[in-house]
């Protein structure tokens, strides 16, 4: 009984992650355009637990290099910008991977293919359960081996330093959306919602600011936001996504979902403060539109949702990314 717990809860905290990261050094506008044109892929073939199977998976991250074989945490390079939300848990010694977000050939090179995926776990006579997963590329990193499940999203670390004010962000997209979202969690009983699930393409500007406490602040400086409620059956290339500066509560641009975030929201972002502790970042405000940013965070995702929730089905392609002047 005690392995059916801790495999359940496993799975849970695998797929629970939308990853971020922050290097000490500002990243240039340059460095984002080359990292996301998606064409450096690394392989790890990983071996799961026997108890849940047994079985090889390959999980994919933005890297250079041969197949990483075995069950070895992954770190990304000093100086990345793109994670995938796909990642390795090894929580009480039984190894779990969630992969969502793909290599695809596109033309010569390749693009990312993100997908809301329905990962099943089987463990013969005791267990048969299926949970939600959400495919998305956000600039940063997740850090491996997950070992607990407990407060999952402050394992997380969001937004990469960026100091620049540009116009806004461009990029090739199609998309296959509005799946019937799906809440299915493990703990729960599967159910279908009824309503559709949408792909976002995200930037949020923030200036962050950390007290004495070691509590993270910020107000945001600039907000992209294109919720993807249509099939896009063609590639549309170079669609530039304008960031609005200040506050845009009160304009015609705004959504509620584009508003602040912070503790008790519904996605909670989180950073590593100077104590090397992970805690939530309180978007406590709009800044002044002339403000200058500290932190960028970049967010492609296959489904507009909280963890545990989406459209089954939902894919999104994404290519050539750049920050645009």
């Amino acid at each position: 009984m005690k392995y059916i717990k801790s495999i359940i809860v496993l799975i849970c905290g695998v797929l629970l992650f939308h990853s971020g990261a922050a290097s000490a050094q500002s990243i240039t506008a340059e460095e984002i355009n080359e990292q996301g044109r998606f064409e450096n892929w690394i392989v790890r073939e990983i071996h799961e637990s026997g108890i849940i199977g047994g079985n090889t998976k390959y999980v994919y991250n933005f890297n250079t290099g041969d197949t990483i074989r075995g069950n070895i945490p992954y770190e990304s390079p000093e100086g990345n910008v793109f994670i995938p939300t796909n990642v390795m848990a090894n929580v009480i010694g039984i190894i779990k991977t969630s992969n969502q977000v793909f290599p695809e050939k596109r033309g010569d090179g390749y693009c990312a293919r993100l997908e809301v995926l329905e990962e099943q776990v089987k463990v013969i006579g005791m267990i048969n359960i299926k949970v939600v997963a959400q495919g998305s590329v956000i600039s940063g990193e997740l850090y491996e081996p997950i070992r607990d499940t407990k407060s999952p999203y402050s394992k997380l670390d969001y937004g990469i330093p960026f100091t620049e004010r540009p116009y806004g962000i461009k990029y090739d997209y199609k998309a296959d959306v509005g799946h019937e979202r799906i809440k299915s969690t493990a703990l729960s009983a599967r159910k279908a919602l009824g309503e559709p699930d949408f792909a976002d393409i995200v930037v949020f500007l923030q200036k962050r600011w950390e007290d004495e406490d070691g509590n993270i602040y910020a107000k945001r400086v600039g907000t992209a936001y294109k919720r993807i409620k249509e099939d896009v059956q063609e590639w549309i290339n170079g669609e530039v996504l304008p960031i609005h500066y200040g506050d845009i509560s009160n304009t015609p641009y705004y959504e509620p979902y584009m508003g602040l975030r912070g503790k008790g929201a519904e996605i909670e972002n989180y950073a590593k403060n100077s104590k090397g502790k992970s805690v939530t970042i309180n978007e406590v405000g709009w800044a002044d539109a002339d403000e200058t940013p500290t932190h960028i965070i970049l967010w492609f995702s296959s489904s507009d949702g909280k963890a545990f929730y989406g459209g089954v089905g939902n894919k999104l392609w994404i290519d050539n990314v750049e920050i645009v002047y």
